[in-house]
């Protein structure tokens, strides 16, 4: 799947980004090669491979550090949303960006 420049003016716009003809130029194959990469990687058949939590695992025995999950801080809502412009019923409120 080889990415356009058309495409890339359009990730740009949606990203908010402002690239010149030739920024846009040097970032199509840049991505292409990213793609290519993902490309290859789905290629390779990894039934049978069980997921790793991190990839110390894949050589030595690793032991999961866990804790038990309870609260030990107190709820300090309020005091956190003093300096805030605008609050309502515990939610910060903020200006509408998108119509």
């Amino acid at each position: 799947m080889a990415l356009t420049q058309d495409d890339v003016s359009r990730i740009a716009h949606l990203a908010r980004l402002e690239l010149s003809g030739d920024e846009q130029a040097a970032l199509l194959p840049q991505l292409n090669g990213f793609f290519s990469i993902v490309e290859q990687m789905r290629a390779v058949d990894t039934s049978g491979v069980a997921p790793l939590y991190t990839p110390l695992s894949a050589v030595q025995e690793v032991a999961l550090r866990l804790r038990e999950d309870r609260v030990t801080e107190t709820d300090q809502r309020t005091l956190n949303q003093r300096s805030a412009p605008a609050v309502e019923d515990g939610l910060f409120l903020v200006p509408k960006v998108i119509e």
